[in-house]
Formats: C-alpha cells, sequence, structure tokens
C-alpha cells in the first residue's frame, strides 16, 4: 500500500498545474492573433499596391488661340528667319595687333563709338614726324619773305637809274633776276610748306585707321577678337589672324525672309498684309507687312524670296529667330480691326492630343490636382500639325500630348510641360 501510494505521488508530479496552463496557452494565442494579423495587413496592402493605378510622367500641350484672320483669309504659307537689312562685322582697314576692346555681346553701340584701340606707336611717330616737318617748312619762309621785299625795292631803285641813266641795263637786269629767284625760292618754301601740311594730314588719317569705331547704331551680337590678337582686313590664311572684331546689328532694321514657292508667287504682292508668329511664342501674332519681292528665282529650289517688314518692332525679335507667316486675303486688309462681325480668336491643340479610338473625339485633360478627365470635344478644320477646336475646351487648358497611350479617367499624373 505504501508502494502504491508513493506511486500515484509520482505520477501527481509530473501533471502541469492548470493555472499555468491556462496562461501559457493565452500568451501563446495573442502572438498566433498578431501574426494573422499582420499577414491579413500585409496582403491587403499588396493587393492596393498591384491594383492601384501607377503614377505615369505625361507630356502636356496647351491650348492655345489663333487669330480668325489667319484662319479664315490667309491665301498661303511659309516659314522662314528674322534678318537684318543692316548687319556688319566691324573691322580695320589695316592689321594690327589690339591693345584696347570696348565692345561686349549684347552692348548697345551708336554711331562712332570706339569699339577697339590696335597698336599705334609706328603711326603715331609717322605723324610726328610729318608734323615736324610743318615747322621746318614754316620756319624758312618768313626769311625768304623778307629777301624777297628787300630784293623787290632794289629792283625799283635799279629801274628808277637805269631810266635816268645812272646805270647799265646789265646792273638793272642783275637785280630782277635776284628779285625773281628769291620770288621762286619763296614759292617753293610755300609748295614744301602745303606738301607738309599734306602728308600731316595723311598721317593723322593713317593713325586714326588704328580706331576702330562702330559705323551705325545698333547691338553687338559677338565679340570676335581678344586683347593681344592681330586684326587684318583680309584673312591671312593662319589661325591667329581675326579679320573682325564684334558684328553689329541695327536692330531697327529687322525683318523676316521667306522662301515662296514659285507656284504660288502670284499670291504674294508689295503691302500686302501678313500675320507673322515666331517660333519661341507661338501665341503671339505680329501683324507685318510685303515689303518686296526679290525680282530672281531659285532654279534648284524653285522658290522667291520676300522680304516682310515688321509693323512695329519688339525687344523679343531677335536675329535668326525663326518665323511663320500667313499672307492675309484681300477680305483681312479691308476688314476693320474693330468690326463687330469679325469672327473671334478660335482654338487649336496639337493633332496628337485628340483620340478618335471612339466615335466621339476626346482629349485627356489635366485638373488641377494632377489627375486626368476624359473630355468630349467638337473639332473643326484640320491643318498641318493642329486641330481647330470649337467646344469642349478653353484657352490655356492642359491636355495630354499623345493620346495613344494607356490612360485612365482620375489617374494621377506627373506632368511635363
Amino acid at each position: 500500500m505504501t508502494q502504491h501510494t508513493q506511486r500515484q505521488a509520482d505520477l501527481n508530479s509530473l501533471k502541469i498545474d492548470p493555472l499555468l496552463r491556462d496562461a501559457g496557452g493565452g500568451h501563446a494565442s495573442r502572438w498566433i492573433i498578431i501574426v494573422v494579423l499582420l499577414i491579413l495587413v500585409s496582403a491587403g496592402g499588396l493587393l492596393w499596391l498591384t491594383k492601384r493605378d501607377r503614377v505615369m510622367e505625361v507630356a502636356l500641350v496647351q491650348v492655345r488661340k489663333t487669330e480668325a484672320a489667319s484662319r479664315d483669309t490667309a491665301v498661303l504659307s511659309a516659314s522662314g528667319y528674322v534678318e537684318a537689312r543692316r548687319q556688319a562685322t566691324v573691322s580695320s582697314k589695316i592689321t594690327g595687333q589690339v591693345v584696347e576692346l570696348f565692345v561686349e555681346e549684347g552692348m548697345e553701340v551708336v554711331e562712332g563709338q570706339v569699339l577697339a584701340r590696335l597698336d599705334d606707336s609706328e603711326a603715331r611717330a609717322q605723324a610726328e614726324n610729318a608734323r615736324v616737318q610743318i615747322e621746318v617748312a614754316r620756319a624758312s619762309i618768313p626769311e625768304l619773305t623778307i629777301r624777297v621785299e628787300d630784293a623787290e625795292r632794289t629792283y625799283k631803285r635799279m629801274a628808277t637809274l637805269f631810266e635816268n641813266a645812272a646805270i647799265s641795263e646789265e646792273e638793272r637786269d642783275q637785280a630782277k633776276t635776284r628779285m625773281e629767284s628769291l620770288q621762286a625760292q619763296l614759292g617753293i618754301a610755300q609748295s614744301q610748306l602745303t606738301l607738309a601740311e599734306s602728308a600731316h594730314a595723311v598721317a593723322l588719317r593713317h593713325l586714326d585707321n588704328y580706331t576702330i569705331r562702330a559705323p551705325f547704331p545698333g547691338i553687338a551680337i559677338s565679340k570676335d577678337a581678344q586683347v593681344g590678337e592681330m586684326i587684318s582686313p583680309v584673312s591671312a590664311g593662319g589661325g591667329y589672324t581675326r579679320t573682325g572684331i564684334s558684328t553689329i546689328v541695327d536692330m531697327a532694321s529687322l525683318e523676316v525672309e521667306v522662301d515662296v514657292n514659285e507656284s504660288f508667287i502670284a499670291r504674294v504682292s508689295i503691302g500686302q498684309k501678313v500675320l507673322a508668329v515666331l517660333d519661341a511664342y507661338p501665341d503671339w501674332h505680329i501683324p507685318a507687312t510685303v515689303r518686296t519681292v526679290i525680282p530672281a528665282a531659285d532654279r534648284q529650289k524653285a522658290t522667291v524670296k520676300v522680304r516682310i517688314a515688321f509693323d512695329a518692332l519688339d525687344p523679343r525679335i531677335l536675329p535668326d529667330m525663326g518665323v511663320k507667316v500667313n499672307f492675309l486675303g484681300d477680305s483681312a486688309q479691308t476688314a476693320p480691326a474693330d468690326s463687330e462681325t469679325q469672327s473671334p480668336p478660335s482654338l487649336i491643340v496639337d493633332s496628337k492630343a485628340i483620340s478618335r479610338a471612339t466615335d466621339q473625339p476626346h482629349v485627356w485633360l489635366c485638373r488641377r490636382d494632377s489627375t486626368l478627365e476624359q473630355r468630349s470635344v467638337k473639332l473643326g478644320r484640320s491643318f498641318q500639325r493642329s486641330v481647330e477646336i470649337l467646344e469642349g475646351l478653353n484657352a490655356g487648358d492642359w491636355v495630354v500630348a499623345d493620346a495613344s497611350q494607356p490612360l485612365k479617367p482620375d489617374q494621377i499624373i506627373r506632368a511635363i510641360r
């Protein structure tokens, strides 16, 4: 009995206390719940990442206005560049080394303004030598003048004495010869003075050639030389001799030069009104007028050059800018600018921004919060690279430049403008 009791006690010692079992089980349950929640959250996040719309970088273009005159009454369009009728690369008449330079790109200059000076030490020495020659020639004249006056008085006395038979004819002739000789010497001295003064003027003129001045008012658009370089009016055949100091452009002489196909040149006439649009400012329509049609054709390109003058210049117009022009018909030239019947400016947008995947053309409009809206539009006439918008958009709206991309309404984008 005692052994049975002992065995039962040993078995009871191996049992787990119910209180301890409950405490450990509750702790494990909490960990299981936490792990399950983490798995659910991760799965939900992964599902959200896979289903949400990805942010795309999209190029945008702006809806812009175009003048009604250019749309309705243009008889011809052409492209060209802004050029200046008066433009010069300023150089020197002589070869010399630059010692002073006073011009920079973008500087406004006036006629006669000094742009640079060359080394004129030798020319100054020549001018000083010519000045000394003048002084020498001038110094001999007073003495010869006195001698001539004395010889003239002597001759008069000899002539009187000869008439009174007091002296011989030979003595009178000697006095006359001496007077005429001195008069000739005085004439030579005066001629030498004139020659010296002329030589001095030439030396000063040559000295002035070492100072380079602006030939007309304008803007310096280039700086072609530096102090220490050689300047020559002709190329010296090497890389160390410049042929110019700076290029000056008369901004008041800017105009447009375009090439018009000779098949359409009959539509262009002198005095015809034109609307010019700079490539740099596509929304700015500049009134202009045909100034001249060059009376010669290019047989290789089959074109004729036409020069167009701006009605009013603007600082934004710069040389060599690309420009497109619309030659207007008679109705545009005769219609008053403030006419109530004149059609308002229309809207245009790039052709690629229009999607025709459905029956109703639409664009992808970018809202202020960078989300997309599918906007139906009513189209007008088609141009070379753009389409007229009659309804659905306003001037200044931004739309996706390429409507063929896979896009969705309310999609978030990163705009590239």
